[in-house]
């Protein structure tokens, strides 16, 4: 599968717009179209047709593909060229569940280090949360939800844990949508994320570490409902 471009002349005007190096520029925009699902697992990104869209030379494409390839966005196959990464199921599982430690630990330190003003926005984005799922706006839930995590990563107040954990977030992005949109999941998401909230405003750090590492890992039923909801095209078979 051959990666798709929205149009040309908007690709370039993007491209511009965020102000780095080309490299730079060009790395960020794709790693935003792998997260998001644009360019999903499996597609296959070509240097030539990448500078001839954005109107770059290739150098700076080979240093922007480089890059992804050094964050596991991307991989080289003999024969293929680069290709957006699939994960197999064992690599897949592994990840959420050293995902969830991350998630706990930034969760802890949320329930020790957070301040008034932190908490009463977590509160704030619960509401708006609990409001999408009755509209059943399932993206905005979606995007709700992320705000969500990106203020209990910086209620930890920490550098290097909160970034680890965005950057693995951000290679789960894919497999981490299909598991929002499943039945009853925006509905248990809720419940959950009541329970992290809980224990940061009584300043409870192990039972915050619990209540994150237990929203976000796979256990049982969940994972087996996962892994039957991705399609096929996401799993690398070997």
């Amino acid at each position: 599968m051959t990666a798709v471009f929205s149009d040309a002349a908007k690709d370039q005007q993007v491209l511009r717009r965020r102000g780095g190096t080309l490299a730079e520029d060009l790395r960020d925009e794709l790693e935003e179209l792998i997260v998001s699902g644009t360019l999903p697992p499996g597609s296959r990104v070509d240097e030539i047709e990448l500078a001839a869209r954005y109107q770059i030379s290739r150098t700076p494409v080979r240093e922007a593909l480089k890059a992804l390839v050094t964050t596991g966005f991307l991989e080289a196959r003999p024969r293929h060229g680069m290709i957006v990464t699939s994960i197999s199921i064992p690599m897949l599982l592994e990840m959420f569940e050293t995902m969830a430690a991350f998630e706990g630990l930034c969760a802890k330190l949320a329930a020790r280090r957070a301040s008034h003003g932190e908490k009463a926005a977590l509160r704030a984005i619960q509401q708006r949360l609990s409001a999408s799922v009755g509209e059943g706006n399932e993206e905005a839930f979606y995007a709700i939800n992320q705000e969500f995590h990106e203020l209990l990563y910086e209620a930890s107040h920490t550098d290097f844990i909160s970034a680890q954990t965005r950057a693995l977030r951000k290679r789960l992005a894919v497999y981490r949508k299909n598991i929002t949109f499943q039945t009853g999941r925006m509905a248990a998401t809720i419940a959950e994320h009541e329970r992290i909230i809980q224990a940061i405003e009584e300043g409870n750090p192990e039972a915050a570490f619990r209540a994150a590492s237990e929203h976000v890992s796979l256990l049982g039923d969940g994972m087996a409902d996962l892994i039957a909801a991705l399609p096929p095209a996401l799993l690398r078979v070997s």
